[in-house]
């Protein structure tokens, strides 16, 4: 495996292989495996979990790894194609990511989208132009539309709650003071597709995730026998839920309008998940989000410290799954 950049890159039965070797790296560790390896992390945007849990993850393998934050530290990147770098920008990324690559055995790239052409972000544009300077293994650290590292810990962390593959899996737009990327929302319904559940969509008015990303998650489950729709009627998505996965993203009627997105999510304020969106849910129905979240304000602390929050789980999942990415990645060069 040379490049990790969406989950919907590989085969279903890729994906379970490395699920399975996760599984087996956690109970049989192999802490010599990388040894004398070394992963590059390049962060245009900030992290916790994934820069964390990437050098923990190496750490763990026996590798080591080195962290470039661009303006902290380092020259601020510049990123646009032509741009005249009178400004505050001393190093351009043509000539920077190459650099790093040739540092490291494997390099991992988080760059998010630009938020204002929404063409160009399903397009991945951005993240694609910095890519195709890598001439290493890469590993996408969550792009304009996708976090794969994201999505395969979530499916890792529905597997081990023995949520039913055909469950209902209910991906709902919650509130938040501005405008997020789709990078996650995306990532989580074709996974959740890909496993073969019933996926529906929640969201407001104005929210519907973008036709390419909804085809592309219909694809998935056309592959394993799920399905995937979109509703704005949360009572009827909810009925029968086992799992309700929180999370933000702009408004898709406006995007890269900031004025007209607060518009229409200061009437919104009601989308936090609050203990009563369970009271027709499966018993055992659970809460998820990628983190970070904003307590009271996308998800109640009612719910967050109850039980059914799996949210510290999906974020050790990062871990585990990602020493199996870095493992399939770089155990044989």
């Amino acid at each position: 495996m040379k490049r990790f950049l969406d989950l919907a890159d590989l085969e279903r039965e890729e994906v379970l292989a490395l699920l399975e070797l996760a599984r087996r790296l956690e109970t049989r560790p192999e802490p010599q495996a990388l040894a004398g390896k070394i992963l590059g992390l390049l962060f245009l945007n900030p992290s916790l979990r994934t820069l964390a849990s990437f050098q923990a993850g190496m750490a763990r393998l026996g590798g080591s790894s080195f962290v470039i934050t661009p303006g902290q530290g380092t020259w601020q990147f510049e990123t646009r194609r032509g741009a005249v770098m009178s400004g505050a920008a001393a190093e351009h990324v043509r000539e920077g990511i190459p650099v790093l690559a040739s540092y490291c055995d494997a390099l991992g790239l988080r760059a998010f989208a630009d938020g204002k052409d929404l063409a160009a972000d399903l397009a991945e544009t951005g993240f694609n132009a910095m890519a195709s300077l890598v001439d290493k293994p890469l590993i996408n650290l969550e792009s304009a539309t996708s976090h794969p590292c994201q999505a395969l810990a979530d499916w890792k962390t529905l597997d081990e709650l023995e949520v039913p593959r055909s469950g209902r899996f209910v991906l709902s737009w919650v509130n938040h003071p501005r405008a997020l990327p789709l990078a996650v929302p995306a990532s989580a319904v074709h996974m959740a597709a890909l496993r073969g559940m019933e996926v529906i969509v929640l969201r407001p008015e104005g929210f519907a995730l973008p036709p390419p990303i909804m085809d592309k998650a219909r694809r998935a489950a056309a592959q394993s026998g799920g399905s995937v729709r979109e509703t704005a009627d949360r009572n009827e998505a909810l009925a029968g839920a086992h799992v309700v996965y929180a999370k933000e993203w702009g408004a898709t009627s406006c995007y890269g309008d900031a004025a007209a997105d607060g518009r229409l999510r200061s009437e919104l304020k009601h989308w936090c998940v609050r203990n009563d969106w369970f009271a027709q849910t499966a018993a055992d129905c659970r809460l998820m989000h990628c983190l970070p979240v904003r307590r009271n304000v996308a998800v109640a602390d009612e719910v967050l410290d109850s039980p059914r929050s799996v949210v510290q789980r999906e974020a050790y999942n990062r871990l585990t799954v990602q020493m199996a990415v870095l493992h399939r990645m770089l155990k044989s060069i």
